[in-house]
């Protein structure tokens, strides 16, 4: 059965949106606090094109990067009133929540033993991986995040070209959840994270998917997705785990 989805053609005409989906859990719509939306103004126009696409709540995700965005919880909830007033202002009714999409880098494993982790709803904790290499503690982390309490979901995967299938069957296994660019079905990323994609999803690895919105490119490559006939497989035909966080 593997595979059968990529001999169909890319649709023409969409004829359905995200309402099933529900929520996105992965994007970068707070104002001003890493490479996503600079400006209320942004986050606003960011968030109109997710609603038009039927989302109805909003997981934002900041970065979390000792070398970059050393973002904590009060530079993000910080961002999120200053949103949630824009919202209201402008007499937009969508809920927004924030988490944080942490960089699994030489501080994360003290930010989990510290309790000062950015969680979704569930417990579950989202955390990126470089694109260069894997962290070699990466198992032992995980480990003790779900002795802790904590769901790990791992973002992108698609985008580690050094990873392979085995490797992520591993960590899901390990009880590591996998979240899925839905605009890396387009080609968004290149050829071989649309085929990682594709071939995750085919064995039935993905549980979350989202739009990782930064920019109105992704906008437009969001809506693009839903011409994908894997992301119709995922919206109807796969148990996506978006509706726990609503």
């Amino acid at each position: 059965m593997f595979g059968i989805f990529k001999k169909k053609e890319v649709r023409k005409h969409i004829t359905f949106d995200y309402s099933s989906l529900m929520v996105d859990m992965h994007s970068h719509v707070l104002p001003g606090i890493d490479d996503g939306a600079q400006t209320p103004e942004e986050s606003i126009a960011l968030i109109k094109k997710m609603m038009a696409l039927g989302i109805k709540k909003i997981i934002a995700t900041p970065h979390i990067m000792v070398d970059y965005y050393r973002n904590t919880a009060e530079t993000i909830n910080g961002a999120l009133e200053i949103l949630k007033a824009e919202l209201k202002k402008e007499n937009i009714n969508i809920i927004v929540e924030a988490a944080a999409e942490h960089y699994f880098d030489e501080t994360f494993e003290k930010r989990v033993d510290d309790g000062k982790l950015m969680v979704m709803k569930g417990n579950y904790v989202l955390f990126e991986f470089s694109f260069i290499n894997q962290p070699p503690n990466v198992i032992p982390v995980v480990q003790k995040l779900k002795d802790l309490g904590y769901k790990p979901i791992l973002a992108h995967p698609e985008r580690y070209p050094y990873m392979e299938l085995e490797q992520f069957k591993t960590l899901h296994d390990w009880g590591v959840s996998l979240q899925l660019n839905t605009i890396s079905l387009t080609g968004y990323y290149g050829k071989e994270a649309k085929k990682m994609a594709e071939t995750l999803i085919d064995n039935q690895l993905v549980d979350f998917i989202s739009s990782d919105m930064h920019h109105l490119r992704h906008a437009e490559a969001l809506k693009n997705s839903l011409r994908m006939p894997y992301l119709e497989k995922l919206l109807f035909e796969y148990p996506l785990k978006n509706t726990l966080l609503m």
